[in-house]
């Protein structure tokens, strides 16, 4: 699905994978979007569906609308506020899924790059080490073959498209990704990117709590 193509999320009714009486955790399907776009038409979103199960669910991060995975929402403002410090003090643990091009010739590894957005081509980020803000995200090959390489992401910051760009200057960006990487769109029905578990603290008892949605790729 192109950046610019008529926005069809897709129907199907929102996997819970977490709820007690203060956070809610879904599986939110590749193709939707985490909170409503500028537009009429970009209304449909996460956010508004769980709402209509869940009232008082109040958002703490996204993830990309061409990203599947976990995603967590407060059912107080307290649990809100609390889940949200722990994103903003990089305390959460997060693993992703992805399938990117080629064959990575290392198992793992680290990228360090500072990312912006790139003004003229927005919403595109790039590495830019003049005003870019500080970006790292570790990654272990699971498989590989000669055209592409399955890898688990750690992110140890949350930038915008951060695994996307990061990948990409590694020379293995992910496969189908419409915005940094449309030349391997075909073949695949969606971006080979999944938010695949996080783990984070119960803002009540302060126990951790491990969400995971297995990727469908």
């Amino acid at each position: 699905m192109q950046q610019n193509d008529v926005y069809n999320p897709p129907m199907d009714p929102i996997e819970v994978l977490y709820e007690d009486y203060e956070i809610l955790a879904v599986n939110k399907p590749a193709g939707l979007l985490s909170v409503p776009g500028k537009s009429e038409d970009l209304s449909d979103c996460l956010l508004e569906r769980v709402e209509i199960a869940f009232p008082t669910a109040r958002l703490v991060h996204r993830l990309d609308r061409d990203t599947s995975g976990v995603m967590v929402f407060g059912l107080t403002a307290f649990a809100q506020r609390h889940l949200g410090q722990q994103f903003e003090k990089r305390t959460t643990k997060k693993t992703y899924v992805a399938r990117v091009a080629g064959q990575m010739d290392d198992k793992e590894g680290e990228v360090d790059l500072p990312l912006t957005v790139d003004w003229p081509n927005r919403p595109r980020q790039m590495v830019c080490h003049e005003t870019g803000k500080p970006s790292v995200t570790e990654w272990k090959v699971i498989r590989s073959s000669e055209v592409e390489t399955r890898v688990r992401l750690f992110p140890q910051t949350g930038r915008t498209h951060q695994l996307r760009v990061h990948m990409l200057s590694l020379g293995h960006p992910i496969l189908g990704d419409p915005l940094y990487a449309p030349e391997t769109s075909e073949g695949f029905d969606r971006m080979m990117l999944h938010a695949e578990e996080l783990r984070v603290s119960h803002p009540e008892s302060g126990k951790g709590i491990r969400l995971r949605a297995k990727a469908p790729f």
